[in-house]
């Protein structure tokens, strides 16, 4: 088990299965199957689709081909398949089921025949069905951390841009003579950049602020009057 989707941390998702490969397998495989992802909180579904499995977790799509037997009628069709699926997917990976020593040197020998580049995709080999089937949902659940964790650094680095943004905003308007924080504050919530600040005029300043005409004179001045904002000095 997955205990972190067990446990319900939001590792929810969805599992598409091939409904070719479906009519492949077992009965009991496949109750096996829809008992694990029940277990782990993903929903099943049955499509007509290319790769074996489609697991959308945590914003991510992943897909799989599941090799269940591994014999030399099915090599080509297999290798044929996976080249290509692997153009049509970012995150692609290939679980193949090799229970035997002859049946894994086979394949490695089936592999280099057939010029597959490594790493693209990643093959991972399983003893049994059913480790398979569990490789492959951490694989997909691995994924949709990792997607998860990309999205929050990127809203962190983006709120951190936007109060530095604002720290900069805040020092060049208070730098308006008589313009204080509370002022610059209410310009960027009712007019918002500096450079629509500049085109504002004094009437529309006084309609959209609580500034008084005052510093609403002295914002036109600084951004119009050549001999006024020339001879301020910054803060």
């Amino acid at each position: 088990m997955i205990d972190c989707v067990r446990t319900g941390a939001g590792c929810h998702g969805v599992c598409i299965m091939s409904t070719t490969w479906k009519d492949e397998q077992h009965p009991s495989f496949i109750d096996f199957i829809s008992s694990f992802l029940d277990a782990n909180s993903f929903r099943l579904n049955f499509v007509s689709i290319a790769p074996d499995f489609i697991f959308n977790c945590g914003g991510v799509s992943v897909a799989f081909i599941f090799t269940t037997s591994w014999d030399s009628d099915c090599t080509k069709s297999i290798f044929s398949k996976i080249q290509k699926l692997r153009e049509q997917f970012a995150h692609f990976y290939v679980i193949v089921t090799l229970p035997t020593k002859d049946q894994n040197d086979f394949f490695i020998r089936s592999y280099f025949k057939h010029g597959m580049e490594f790493g693209r995709p990643t093959f991972i080999p399983v003893q049994d069905l059913e480790m398979g089937f569990e490789k492959i949902v951490k694989i997909a659940h691995a994924r949709g951390v990792c997607k998860r964790h990309d999205a929050i650094a990127k809203l962190k680095a983006e709120r951190e841009k936007s109060v530095q943004d604002m720290d900069v905003y805040i020092k060049v308007v208070t730098s308006i003579p008589g313009i204080d924080n509370h002022d610059a504050i209410a310009l960027n919530q009712a007019i918002g950049s500096i450079e629509a600040i500049a085109k504002a005029s004094k009437e529309y300043i006084l309609e959209n602020t609580d500034l008084s005409t005052e510093k609403a004179e002295t914002i036109t001045r600084f951004f119009r009057d050549p001999k006024y904002y020339l001879g301020t000095k910054f803060k």
